[in-house]
């Protein structure tokens, strides 16, 4: 499974449509979308009639976005951590699955906030508690919970950072409108995984090189119980997918 499949399976499992019932009409909106991936938001915002400008670091995932997306959609291949020159600040700014990746969020909202209009919307949906998957040995969870720290403190993830997301849009002076959790096939699920959802989360693993530092002559170990646990019926999830929408204030 290529990393361009991954992205088109996650569209399936995410329940994106639910945060788009409290956002604004789209139609005349411009929308900017921080680590658009593939662009399929930017399509669906593009399709309600908004103008949306992508933006990512991936060129070969802005190349398959600016295939796929309608002409009312433009893409920059830009750190979204760094400043852009828009020439224009938008309606409202959409990111999903991204910020976790940006080690000090709040400075970067704060460039963030000097895109949108005063009184334009935010929306970020974002992962929490990342590894919640039970039944796992007490041993593996330690070890999971060793890389979730490791990773926040070396800047490279945080895996908890939905339930930040309120905090970090107040102190940027943006309003809450509305914070809730969304369903999602891949991390927020009971019972046994489907066999896509098992292979993107082996794929995913293989690319966690800091867990395999983390864990040491333990890795295979913990990352078979993982897994194993995602085939069981009495599989739960504590992890969270949280969206949380916001009001730029002045």
């Amino acid at each position: 499974m290529s990393l361009i499949d991954e992205y088109r399976n996650q569209y399936q499992w995410r329940s994106g449509e639910r945060v788009y019932n409290f956002l604004p009409e789209m139609k005349g909106q411009t929308v900017l979308d921080m680590g658009c991936g593939v662009g399929d938001q930017a399509r669906d915002f593009a399709k309600q009639g908004a103008r949306v400008i992508g933006v990512d670091m991936n060129q070969e995932l802005l190349d398959i976005a600016r295939r796929n997306c309608p002409k009312n959609t433009r893409f920059i291949k830009s750190d979204f951590r760094n400043p852009l020159e828009l020439n224009e600040q938008v309606d409202g700014l959409w990111s999903s699955f991204a910020v976790a990746y940006i080690a000090d969020f709040q400075t970067v909202l704060k460039k963030w906030k000097g895109y949108i209009k005063q009184g334009g919307w935010i929306a970020l949906t974002e992962i929490d508690n990342f590894f919640g998957h039970e039944p796992l040995n007490e041993n593996s969870k330690e070890l999971l919970e060793k890389y979730v720290e490791d990773a926040y403190t070396k800047g490279r993830y945080d895996f908890n950072i939905g339930r930040k997301l309120e905090d970090y849009l107040r102190n940027c002076g943006f309003q809450i409108d509305k914070t809730f959790t969304l369903n999602d096939e891949e991390f927020s699920f009971s019972g046994s995984a489907s066999q896509d959802v098992i292979a993107a989360w082996r794929k995913r693993s293989d690319r966690m090189s800091l867990l395999q530092k983390t864990c040491g002559s333990d890795y295979e170990e913990v990352r078979h119980e993982f897994l194993s646990a995602l085939k069981e019926n009495e599989h739960y999830s504590k992890c969270k997918v949280i969206s949380c929408i916001g009001t730029a204030l002045t």
